[in-house]
């Protein structure tokens, strides 16, 4: 019943504005249809300035509204130049967007169509197109040579210093692998990969391996002030590793390597008290449409200082170790060896 009564308001609401746009018809031929013109002109013209002001008015608005709920400051040196980059971009297409729209609805305003004035043809101008051709593409080239070289210095090479840690992605969490204390990363094999005990394909006869350090809850730790360099990669589908709290985001892709690397440059307990939030956390998203989980892939960034990641580190436990070790309540094998021909000796 409700449908239909909604159906007839509708129905009712276009007969009104066709009975008031008939109405206006013959108005206009009992006035005269010129002058009808002139007034309907001068209505919008003053009614496109009042959108232009209430416009600018709603942007500031919505600026003060919005500015809060943008993310807190950079927390890697590389944010802080992204930020830069951001924030020259805006006020340069920000200047640009209210010179152009100022200009537009002024000549809607100006030369707007009444008794007196006249329409004047203006064919062509190889000035004005040299001018507004060449002033955008000068400010667009400069933009883009910026972006350039803040992406080659993301990707460039890491200092020497800097702590490697890989990440790969895979439906619908992220797996970080730390090297253990040779400082070096394991061969992976993904033939080898299985979910049960071997979650990246870790090549066993690989040494380097064996003190390898995985984190299946994707917590990404780093030290404050010291470069990390991130070994990106996926097992099924592309992925994004998005760092928007560091400014950053890298494709995932399967059967590619890519790398970025940055410092961080805030712990997460000042950023905390920065943020006034006791629970903030920095956060590790896809930003890549991975499939029906994708809203669930979340992981966690720890910034701490090089003690407390030292400490973390002595409690982890190699990923060799948690799968290639014993089972509990059982003995290694005993050996066996014969110390003469008439008696042997058994020993653990």
């Amino acid at each position: 019943m409700s449908g239909f009564i909604t159906i007839l308001l509708v129905i009712l609401v276009f007969v009104i504005i066709y009975q008031i746009g008939k109405a206006s018809e013959y108005a206009s031929v009992m006035r005269g249809q010129e002058v009808v013109k002139y007034k309907t002109n001068r209505i919008l013209a003053w009614l496109l300035v009042a959108f232009f002001v209430l416009g600018v008015y709603g942007i500031w608005k919505c600026n003060e509204y919005f500015m809060p709920l943008m993310l807190p400051v950079a927390a890697c040196d590389n944010g802080v130049k992204f930020d830069s980059m951001l924030y020259v971009t805006i006020v340069v297409t920000g200047i640009v967007f209210f010179a152009t729209q100022t200009v537009l609805f002024w000549f809607v305003f100006r030369y707007q169509t009444t008794e007196k004035s006249k329409s004047f043809y203006f064919a062509h101008s190889n000035k004005l197109e040299l001018i507004w051709t060449t002033i955008p593409a000068i400010a667009m080239a400069v933009l883009v040579a910026i972006g350039l070289k803040n992406w080659a210095n993301v990707t460039s090479a890491a200092p020497a210093n800097a702590t490697v840690v890989e990440v790969v992605g895979k439906q619908f969490n992220w797996v970080v692998r730390y090297p253990g204390k040779d400082n070096e990363l394991g061969k992976r094999d993904f033939r080898k990969i299985n979910d049960a005990n071997n979650v990246l394909g870790l090549d066993w006869t690989d040494p380097h391996n064996n003190d390898d350090i995985i984190s299946q809850k994707g917590e990404l730790h780093v030290v404050v002030g010291k470069p990390v360099k991130l070994l990106i990669g996926s097992r099924d589908v592309i992925h994004d590793v998005g760092l928007s709290h560091f400014r950053m985001k890298m494709d995932a892709v399967p059967g590619i390597t890519t790398t970025m690397w940055f410092t961080p440059t805030i712990t997460t307990d000042s950023m905390k008290a920065i943020t006034g939030n006791p629970n903030f956390v920095y956060e590790i998203s896809c930003d890549q449409m991975c499939g029906k989980g994708h809203y669930s892939m979340r992981g966690t960034i720890i910034v701490e200082t090089q003690a407390q990641y030292d400490k973390w580190m002595s409690e982890q436990k190699s990923y060799y170790a948690e799968n290639n070790a014993p089972a509990a309540g059982t003995e290694a094998p005993k050996a066996e060896v014969k110390m003469d021909s008439t008696k042997a000796v058994s020993m653990k």
